[in-house]
């Protein structure tokens, strides 16, 4: 199933919303850090209440870290932005692909577009800024699982 990579996330809430969604959708979470709020398992396991069980959570200490990881695990690396060049649902995904979200303060750096095999966007009206990154998350991991035809990963 699918990687969803939150860059730097600020708001733990949001951390925790997309565990659920890893635990409900059998996605893997990747935090590369470092994170706006402190990341301990106690306040993990908090922020995904009684699913931190079932989630697949991997963490990376830094940008560098992910980076090297993901030799050992191949996949293209998408990025979802306001900006992104094509509509998150005229894209065909594979099941090793890294879809990485941004900081919710800032976005992501510019700098790391160019390691993008793709970048992405959810479209929205006119004069709407963004969408709260959970429910982005949310959104493209139900796109991937329609494209999947719903075949969810085994617990």
């Amino acid at each position: 199933m699918i990687n969803l990579v939150l860059y730097q996330p600020d708001i733990p809430q949001n951390l925790g919303a997309c565990l659920r969604l890893s635990a409900c959708m059998g996605c893997t979470v990747h935090v590369v850090e470092p994170c706006g709020f402190p990341l301990d398992d106690k306040k993990l396991k908090r922020a995904a209440l009684d699913y931190f069980h079932l989630a697949r959570l991997v963490r990376h200490r830094s940008w560098e870290a992910f980076l090297t990881y993901r030799t050992a695990h191949p996949g293209r690396l998408l990025l979802l932005e306001t900006d992104g060049s094509a509509p998150y649902t005229r894209f065909t995904y594979a099941p090793t692909d890294y879809i990485m979200l941004g900081r919710e303060t800032a976005g992501t750096p510019r700098d790391l577009y160019t390691v993008m095999d793709a970048t992405l966007a959810i479209p929205m009206r006119q004069g709407a800024r963004s969408l709260n990154v959970a429910m982005a998350a949310g959104m493209l991991v139900a796109e991937t699982c329609r494209q999947f035809d719903w075949r969810f990963a085994p617990a």
